[in-house]
């Protein structure tokens, strides 16, 4: 098991080739919060550090789109519109400063957005500010 705390910086550029190392139980020891979409925006994957982060669990999000269903305030060209952007070009890799307010305290985070280094997915990792 690798020592996340140590291996794994929000921000780095090479992040979504580490994260294909991790098993789901790693992932969710990650000390920021990690969203695994497909190309439509459904939920595969939702740490536990972006469950505390919006209150929402796992399991009451998987499956659901993202942008309409989990978090509607991010269905806007500044979030979503970067998102199918960076899917369209095959090419999603974006960092930016963001509120999260639905159905929570509002909540400024830093976002970064990267396609995943194999298959056709997208992370959304997110950290607190």
């Amino acid at each position: 098991m690798l020592d996340n705390l140590n291996v794994i910086a929000f921000g780095k550029h090479d992040i979504d080739n580490t994260l294909s190392k991790l098993s789901n139980v790693e992932i969710d020891r990650l000390a920021f919060g990690a969203v695994q979409l497909d190309a439509a925006g459904k939920i595969l994957k939702y740490n536990a550090a972006e469950a505390g982060i919006t209150g929402r669990s796992a399991a009451s999000v998987i499956g659901r789109n993202f942008f309409t269903e989990v978090a509607p305030c991010t269905d806007a060209p500044n979030f979503r519109g970067v998102f199918d952007a960076g899917v369209k070009s095959g090419e999603l890799n974006a960092m930016f400063e963001y509120l999260f307010d639905y159905n929570m305290a509002p909540t400024k985070v830093k976002i970064h957005m990267k396609k995943a280094f194999a298959g056709d997915t997208y992370w959304i990792f997110v950290k607190r500010l």
